[in-house]
């Protein structure tokens, strides 16, 4: 089994337009989708990201940022356990982030032994 991560990008100018009750309910369909992938032993880790950021470059420049379009934003991520890529990219398809015209992207966690 190995882990992948999911970054969610864009969904916020739908999400921003919604009443407190749309965002709500929209929550509720995030919850029941990772409750499910936990139950199924899938879900490994994953929280929304806040707005607010830095930029670091070259280890020495320091930015206020992301400044990204609003639809390259990473929103939030989630790591999950597959069997390869293709599984993982299958369980992707039930995100809610779709509901918002936001993307999913899959990578493997590759490991670093030293």
């Amino acid at each position: 089994m190995s882990k992948f991560l999911y970054l969610f990008r864009g969904g916020d100018a739908q999400r921003t337009q919604q009443s407190p009750e749309e965002m709500q309910a929209h929550m509720e369909i995030w919850k029941n989708w990772m409750g499910g992938l936990a139950g199924k032993g899938q879900l490994v880790d994953g929280l929304p990201l806040g707005k607010e950021g830095k930029v670091v470059a070259s280890g020495a420049a320091i930015t206020d940022g992301p400044f990204a379009e609003g639809a390259e934003i990473v929103g939030g991520y989630l790591i999950v356990n597959a069997a390869n890529l293709d599984e993982a990219v299958e369980i992707s398809k039930g995100c809610p982030i779709f509901e918002h015209n936001g993307t999913v992207e899959v990578r493997e966690i590759m490991s670093m032994d030293m």
